[in-house]
């Protein structure tokens, strides 16, 4: 397997148009990077300049530690799926997953050994003899995969491999993509704009958002400590819950932060020292709709969120509640299925502030996470 080295990598096309804008990444021996970002991004215009598909404009693109950007995409020792597969329609499962290496004049024996053992790993032993026209999608994606397997390359690219799944299939996809990831060890970059996927396949993450990395970082730190105000709208379902306001102090230097609907207590938020600092600021409270309604209502400094229950989602074992609050703005509670609401109603919900976030609302960084 190989390190994959991008430095300040940079697409821009006839016209102007900047795709990927001074990327610069290096991607460990044997990680799973997963690039997750909305349509239009440059996630897979990113894959596919390292793939050698795209022509980058300026910068340096390293594979196990060789400069590749005049290395034609046969020769880097990558292998790629697709979302569309890509299959030969009258080519047997057998076929298609060989025919590459029969390109590059492989011995018949060692061809069939090695799709033969990457049918085994996928669980495609006795679909060889069948044609793309008789397998299911999930099955052409378990060909289109093992295809990439038997050219052991040092590195894996996926692009968005399981948007043409139904949710089911997805899951499982999921489940066999990443017990492949541990039985092979393999360097794998993955790109998708389904955040559910990145959060649970990536051992990091890197958020994009016309052309810049927003954040690189494991999925769980993005989750908790998202590094600005797209990362934490874009990560998360539902996406976290952002009040415009201020800090303000009040009464015997209480200091509180200060929205449209009201005011909300920090008692519960630490780094007093920095929030005194941001006293005056305009600022953005961030909390995750899992920390609205989270806590006993009657609790004496409780941070509480009042307003008009809009829609209520249930979900099986949660439950999704958006609100209208008292002064305007909208958040989402995400409850427990015993706990019960109902449009129209009025209800005051408590917000844990132990796992919240302050953002500066110029710029929209992060200064403050209360982890």
């Amino acid at each position: 397997m190989a390190e994959v080295v991008l430095r300040d990598i940079c697409k821009r096309y006839e016209g102007g148009a900047l795709a990927v804008d001074r990327f610069s990444l290096a991607v460990r021996d044997g990680e799973f990077l997963v690039l997750v970002g909305p349509s239009g991004c440059g996630k897979s215009t990113t894959l596919r300049m390292i793939a050698g598909l795209e022509e980058i404009t300026s910068g340096e693109i390293l594979i196990d530690g060789r400069l590749v950007n005049p290395v034609p995409p046969k020769d880097r020792d990558i292998a790629m799926v697709f979302q569309n597969y890509a299959l030969y329609p009258h080519m047997t499962v057998f076929d298609n997953m060989a025919f590459g290496l029969k390109l590059r004049g492989l011995p018949k024996r060692e061809i069939a050994e090695r799709v033969r053992e990457a049918a085994e790993i996928l669980g495609l032993g006795e679909l060889l003899k069948r044609l793309p026209k008789q397998l299911s999608g999930g099955q052409r994606q378990r060909v289109a995969v093992g295809r990439a397997i038997v050219r052991k390359p040092k590195v894996f690219l996926f692009d968005e491999p399981l948007s043409n799944l139904d949710a089911k299939m997805r899951v499982e996809m999921r489940g066999e993509l990443n017990r492949l990831h541990r039985r092979l060890g393999a360097t794998m970059i993955y790109v998708t704009h389904d955040q559910v996927e990145a959060m649970t396949m990536g051992d990091r993450i890197v958020v994009m958002d016309r052309g810049l990395i927003q954040q690189a970082a494991p999925p769980l730190e993005v989750y908790r400590q998202p590094a600005n105000l797209f990362v934490a709208g874009f990560i998360g379902t539902p996406a976290m819950n952002l009040l415009p306001g201020q800090i303000v102090a009040e009464a015997a230097g209480v200091l509180v932060f200060r929205h449209a609907g009201g005011t909300l207590p920090l008692s519960g938020f630490g780094g007093s020292e920095r929030l005194e600092s941001l006293c005056g600021c305009r600022a953005v409270l961030g909390f995750r709709p899992e920390a609205l309604g989270a806590v006993p209502e009657r609790s004496e400094g409780n941070a509480v969120v009042s307003g008009t229950v809009d829609v209520v989602e249930p979900m099986g074992a949660e439950t999704y509640v958006q609100m209208i609050m008292h002064g305007g703005g909208r958040v989402v509670a995400r409850v427990g299925s015993d706990q019960h609401f109902e449009a129209g109603t009025e209800r005051a919900l408590p917000v844990d502030l132990t796992a919240a976030c302050i953002f500066d609302a110029e710029s929209g960084s992060a200064v403050l996470t209360n982890q």
